[in-house]
């Protein structure tokens, strides 16, 4: 049944977390958004030559951005699932509309920014809650900009504005992913150099793409 919140009027839709995908409308392509860092850090070993499997060592890097692409590949009928990230922004649209031609049809798009999962209060640390995540809105807006180029611009509110506040503060991204929580925490552990990478847009060509529950290049 139709929902208010499914975004299913739109191509390009955008949602946080596996919760965000199970009320987006189904989607011909998902793409999971953890910039830092299971969709940076995957996609550099994909273009490196390597497979990554979606196992417990996968959730180790990243416990929502490896929960999100597990929840997407089980839906029914199942969708196309990828990684994107500042990186791989352009490659990834690209990808898409390769896919969009390949069908002859407009293929929808789900982007599923992952967020932080973080403990509700401190008096129940077995629930969790999502934190907004600077470093996902401008990775998805990024690809939604770079989907935008390539003529796949009926998106949803939630896509739109992703996209504008890339295009708005892309000149700053690199600070803005130095100066996040999630870029402070990895910088406490002496990841300056991975929180940097990071944030190199359209520094790679390579878009990891779920089989068999393996992420291998497209």
């Amino acid at each position: 049944m139709s929902s208010p919140f499914d975004q299913s009027r739109y191509q390009v839709r955008l949602e946080w977390g596996d919760d965000g995908l199970a009320r987006l409308a189904a989607s011909g392509v998902v793409v999971v958004v953890d910039v830092l860092r299971f969709s940076s850090t995957v996609t550099t070993r994909v273009a490196a030559g390597g497979a990554v499997p979606l196992d417990a060592a996968a959730h180790a890097v990243s416990l929502n951005g490896a929960a999100t692409c597990r929840a997407a590949a089980a839906l029914d009928p199942a969708p196309i699932v990828l990684l994107g990230c500042l990186r791989n922004a352009s490659a990834v649209a690209e990808a898409i509309a390769d896919e969009q031609r390949r069908r002859g049809a407009r293929t929808s798009i789900a982007l599923i920014a992952g967020g932080e999962l973080v403990p509700a209060d401190a008096g129940a640390a077995a629930r969790t809650a999502r934190r907004f995540a600077v470093e996902d809105l401008l990775g998805a807006g990024a690809i939604v900009d770079a989907l935008g180029v390539r003529g796949i611009d009926h998106t949803s509110p939630e896509a739109a504005a992703a996209g504008e506040a890339f295009r708005g503060l892309r000149a700053a991204t690199r600070h803005l992913l130095a100066a996040s929580g999630s870029g402070q925490e990895l910088a406490e552990r002496g990841a300056h150099d991975e929180v940097r990478a990071a944030a190199e847009l359209d520094a790679s060509t390579a878009v990891p793409v779920l089989r068999e529950g393996v992420f291998v290049a497209l």
